[in-house]
């Protein structure tokens, strides 16, 4: 142990964190009058010292050992904070994680590792930024990274963008890297360099066993959320406010989305083109297995024309609704896309054989209040799109506004409302009958989008952390 008197700060050893508590204290085996026990490693007691200075610990380096984060103080992120192979960290329902802005605070689970957070609706698990109500922006930490053991088509061992030096992937397909309930992450998404960013939530082979539903990412400077291959499932997806990509699939993401919706700032949108949904098999396109091919339902991808319908007032950086290119197999059932400069585009040859082949798929689906075109193909795509989406049985619609949609619109970035009014086309006509839907996974209902008569976001998702006060 290393110690500076100064500033009381404590440099643990290998294994365990560095943690400061205001100018309070984390020590193994020290005792004194003031002295806490939280939850600690498995056969030992990690005391907490403290000094009546606050109400704040603050987390870094990494650990190899089980630790719980309390929901009775707050727990400031500093650095890259890892949790190593074989420990599990547990978070509180109701407890508060901030990451640091200058040091790029970021949250990395590894492969073998667990997070358990497991908030509650009443109770939300927040982790946020450390600046002051009014002064909070895009990218004022890093976010939360989970890696996994499962399949992945970039190989058995590959480092992950962002800079952190974590790696992910292996051959277990229903890898467990914990629980995820029930969470909000605001204010993250760094570009650690020129395209090697971290996202808002980055998954990298994350396997099926693990538990992912109820999670709202806000203001995230990049995606807000990306799967680099894996199999994870998750339900009840928030992407508010985002900056680049809202759901971005690669390198054989194989998982199972249910219940998602994003929603534009019109005047945010990131140089590399944003989009609501983006998918790759790779970088280049490859046929390298597995080849991504995510299955998705009721999704609503809300655009920056569904908040502001003048495209005068809209970035010109917006692009896309959907974006499947290079040789993605993405399929979408039972979903909305509309306010896009293009609702969905179709890229590149690869990908047109995979929609010749019926391996990529939509259905039941509408394109609504597009900028420029509902829907198209570039760079050798070879294929009518119109007379395919328009294919007899798919259930698929082009609809010119949300107005026949019986969308309440322009949606509010203050308090959005996404239930369907009474009447609209979305709250009937879904369907589950694909082979690609029948699993347990999949919850079947009724209506098409994310939402039928009730706002599974009321009472845990917060549409104003810039003014909230934690």
């Amino acid at each position: 142990m290393m110690k500076q008197q100064g500033n009381m700060r404590y440099i643990l050893s290998t294994g365990t964190w560095a943690m400061l508590f205001g100018t309070a204290l984390l020590t193994i085996g020290c005792t004194k009058e003031e002295e806490e026990t939280p939850s600690g490693p498995t056969g030992g007691t990690w005391s907490l010292n403290t000094v009546q200075n606050g109400n704040v610990v603050t987390v870094k380096d990494s650990t190899n050992q089980n630790f719980t984060f309390t929901n009775d103080r707050t727990w400031l992120l500093w650095g890259f904070v890892k949790v190593q192979n074989g420990a599990t960290l547990t978070i509180e329902p109701g407890t508060i994680i901030k990451g640091d802005k200058a040091t790029k605070a970021t949250l990395v689970i590894e492969r073998g590792a667990k997070i358990i957070a497991e908030g509650t609706a009443a109770q939300p698990i927040v982790f946020t930024s450390n600046e002051p109500p009014g002064q909070r922006n895009y990218g004022d930490w890093g976010g939360l990274i989970i890696c996994g053991k499962a399949p992945n088509n970039a190989g058995a061992n590959v480092l992950l963008e962002g800079g952190t030096g974590a790696t992910f992937g292996g051959s277990l397909s229903d890898d467990n890297s914990g629980i995820l309930r029930y969470v909000r992450i605001e204010f993250p998404g760094i570009a650690y360099q020129v395209n090697n960013e971290i996202n808002g939530l980055t998954l990298g082979a994350v396997g099926s066993g693990t538990t992912m539903d109820h999670i709202q990412v806000s203001y995230s400077g990049d995606d807000s959320y990306e799967w680099f291959g894996g199999s994870v499932n998750a339900s009840h997806l928030v992407a508010f406010r985002g900056w680049d990509d809202d759901f971005d699939t690669d390198n054989g993401y194989a998982g199972r989305v249910q219940f998602g919706v994003a929603l534009r700032d019109p005047a945010i949108a990131d140089p590399s083109g944003s989009n609501g949904v983006e998918s790759d098999n790779d970088a280049s396109g490859s046929s390298s297995a597995p080849v991504t091919s995510p299955i998705f339902s009721n999704i609503s991808l809300y655009g920056p024309l569904t908040v502001d319908p003048n495209t005068g007032n809209m970035n010109t950086l917006f692009k896309r609704g959907a974006h499947l290119r290079r040789n993605t197999r993405l399929s979408l059932y039972n979903s909305v896309i509309a306010g896009w400069p293009t609702d969905l585009l179709l890229d590149g040859g690869p990908t047109g054989d995979n929609v010749d082949a019926d391996l990529l798929q939509v259905r039941n689906t509408h394109l609504a209040a597009w900028g420029t075109i509902a829907l198209d193909t570039v760079s050798g795509a070879g294929f009518d799109p119109i007379a395919w989406f328009g294919t007899t049985g798919w259930g698929n619609a082009i609809n010119s506004d949300l107005s026949s949609l019986g969308l309440p619109t322009p949606f509010s970035l203050a308090v959005p409302s996404f239930r369907p009014n009474g009447g609209s086309a979305l709250l009937s006509g879904a369907d589950f009958s694909s082979t690609n839907l029948v699993n347990p996974f999949f919850t079947p209902v009724s209506y098409k989008g994310a939402f039928g008569g009730e706002d599974w976001t009321s009472g845990w998702c917060n549409w104003d952390p810039q003014n909230t006060v934690y």
